[in-house]
């Protein structure tokens, strides 16, 4: 029997960007380059645009995991950084396991480079401490389909719940009404096909905008 449904909420996530590290980021194998960090970057604008907590930490930068993604210090220049010092698990780093419960927050949006470490250990160790996860499935990154999947299956039996990107965003949007425009330039941004649909919207709505009487 599966579980009660659990949807992420605006009032109880924050997001956590683990280890997208230029060094990292090149031993992914399971996105092409261009795809990965516009995917990463989709989880980044989705975290600014519902204004959730949002925590960066990297893991031994001096060394060849390199530094973090510098689009992502740009969009959160005020967000939590911790820069673990050799803690391979985040979760095994204190500063950083205060800086996420320093949130009250339940539910964790969660990933990172590669799948199952960098994001599948501190899954694993957060769910032990009763958070909920949500793995962002196409803003996490490994070698290969067989570390995916072994990952993927590996947090999941655990109860972690696996998301992507645009899930996670129409989620937390819940209804349309709420901001149409909005929410459509995101997805747009990340996803040309999209734009087709939100140009055709626009175009339906000028056609059937009231006309401007004259003074």
């Amino acid at each position: 029997m599966g579980k009660p449904y659990s949807r992420l909420d605006l009032n109880n996530a924050v997001v956590l960007l683990v280890d997208h590290q230029a060094g990292l980021m090149s031993l992914v194998r399971d996105f092409n380059p261009d795809q990965f960090k516009n995917n990463v970057l989709a989880l980044a604008d989705l975290a600014a645009y519902f204004q959730l907590p949002t925590i960066l930490t990297t893991s031994f930068e001096d060394g060849p995991n390199g530094p973090l993604m510098p689009e992502l210090k740009e969009k959160f220049p005020q967000a939590p950084f911790i820069p673990r010092p050799g803690q391979i698990n985040a979760w095994d780093n204190a500063d950083f396991v205060q800086a996420v419960k320093a949130t009250g927050r339940k539910q964790l949006i969660l990933a990172g480079v590669v799948t199952e470490v960098c994001v599948a250990f501190p899954a694993l160790s957060a769910m032990a401490e009763d958070f909920e996860v949500f793995v962002v499935t196409d803003a996490s990154g490994t070698f290969n389909d067989v570390s995916r999947h072994a990952s993927w299956n590996r947090m999941a039996e655990a109860g972690a719940q696996l998301m992507t990107w645009f899930a996670v965003a129409c989620e937390l949007h819940r209804d349309w009404r709420r901001d149409v425009e909005g929410l459509g330039t995101l997805l747009s941004n990340h996803i040309p096909d999209y734009r087709n649909l939100i140009t055709s919207y626009n175009t339906f709505k000028a056609a059937h905008a009231p006309a401007k009487s004259t003074p």
